[in-house]
């Protein structure tokens, strides 16, 4: 008789994990459950709320009948998504520490824990995705430490496996596991892929699981909560006082706190200001923040931007891409906004410039743009650079009638490389 498959399952205390450990029981593997500590903090009463999942991921646990573990990634996650995460807002980018936790602390100091120590054959969460292997192939792969280069020998890991969208589109998690790596990925069961949210919730009450059914999804910054996001930061950031200042005129509208605490797209709360106007650009060297009237204001709009090196998936980089230097694809930068189809260019340094087919609203600094072709998530690189906005565009064409070609006619319309 051949052993049971071990299977260690990522336990939040929520629903989704729950039923995730549920579904890997009913196909008869051997499953762990493991609570991961990531974060030190209690809330305005006083309420440490990782203990109050801890708890919660244990009585799952208990209801299931498996063996349950605790791991706290409290250092590791400062020092790899909190400290990042300071970082990336002091130099007024606006961090996805979501998708840098995935990459760092679940599909890295998890994963390894639960190869190395817990002895898995796979690991599981309760993200909803898909890979392009079956249950069965997941168990047959092999430890395979990939090589480290700029771009890796294509022939080194045959067979790259795929990360594919979830059945249920509105749920797809894909997004914040666009930076995972390939060694995890291919190791991973993902048991929710092919559910809905509704049915998750008619299993987990149909299973005595009620007590993560009457949770909140949990959305948001985790280590912020509920907290005032302005207070928080300036617990950690020195608060650097700036002006509002209009994009049309200069005029001067009212001061801020720090630059850092604004990102693009987002409505400014200006003192003594009944409309609304919205934040369109900042500068570092001043500290003034940029606003125009109305959300749909032409310098909300961009369709050129270029990214760090791309953390490709399955394929590095797709194979249609170094041929011919220039790829069609989707990308979005938020999760659940709609996709947005581009077209990359692709650089020596694997950075790659992203040209959108129509100018995208409130694309700013330090988020990933995460692409797609049809349901596989190629993968994913941050924004580090932006091309000119629609109402820079305009007022050059308006001074020179000269350029006759529009916006967006590839990278050379944007800033130079």
């Amino acid at each position: 008789m051949l052993a049971a498959r071990h299977v260690v399952c990522a336990l939040s205390g929520g629903v989704d994990s729950a039923v995730a450990a549920l579904l890997l029981r009913r196909r008869g593997y051997q499953v762990t459950g493991v609570f991961m500590k990531n974060w030190d903090s209690l809330d305005e009463h006083g309420v440490c709320t990782a203990d109050k999942d801890c708890e919660d991921a244990y009585r799952v646990c208990q209801i299931l009948d498996i063996p349950f573990h605790q791991v706290s990634y409290v250092k590791e996650y400062w020092n790899d998504v909190f400290s990042d995460f300071l970082n990336e807002y002091e130099k007024g980018r606006t961090p996805n520490p979501d998708i840098v936790c995935n990459k760092h602390i679940k599909f890295k100091c998890f994963f390894h824990y639960a190869v190395d120590n817990l002895g898995a054959d796979a690991v599981a969460t309760g993200h909803y995705a898909r890979t392009s292997l079956e249950d069965e192939e997941v168990f047959q792969q092999k430890h395979v430490k990939r090589p480290e280069g700029l771009f890796r020998n294509r022939f080194e890991v045959r067979n790259a496996v795929k990360l594919l969208q979830a059945a249920d589109s509105c749920k797809d998690q894909t997004f914040f596991l666009s930076q995972v790596p390939q060694e995890a990925l291919r190791r991973t069961l993902f048991p929710l892929g092919g559910l809905t949210k509704d049915f998750v919730k008619k299993i987990a009450a149909e299973n005595r699981l009620h007590h993560v059914l009457q949770k909140k999804e949990s959305m948001g910054i985790c280590f912020v909560g509920k907290r005032n996001f302005e207070k928080f930061i300036l617990q950690y950031l020195q608060p650097r006082p700036g002006h509002f200042i209009s994009i049309e005129d200069g005029t001067v509208l009212g001061t801020h706190k720090g630059w850092f605490l604004y990102t693009l797209g987002q409505r400014a709360r200006i003192g003594g200001l009944r409309e609304p106007w919205y934040v369109v650009e900042k500068d570092g060297a001043t500290g003034d923040v940029f606003v125009a009237p109305r959300t749909d204001h032409p310098a909300l709009y961009r369709d050129l931007l270029r990214t760090n090196r791309v953390h490709w998936i399955a394929e590095e980089p797709p194979a249609a891409l170094v041929r011919d230097k220039m790829m069609e694809c989707h990308f979005r930068f938020c999760h659940q906004m709609a996709l947005v189809p581009c077209v990359l260019t692709l650089n020596q340094d694997g950075t790659v410039w992203v040209t959108a087919v129509k100018a995208v609203r409130a694309l700013a600094l330090g988020q990933f743009a995460v692409f797609y072709k049809g349901e596989e998530c190629l993968g994913s690189g941050k924004i580090l650079r932006l091309g000119p906005s629609a109402y820079t565009l305009q007022k050059g064409k308006s001074r020179s009638s000269v350029a006759t070609e529009g916006p967006g006619d590839g990278p050379g319309s944007g800033p130079a490389p």
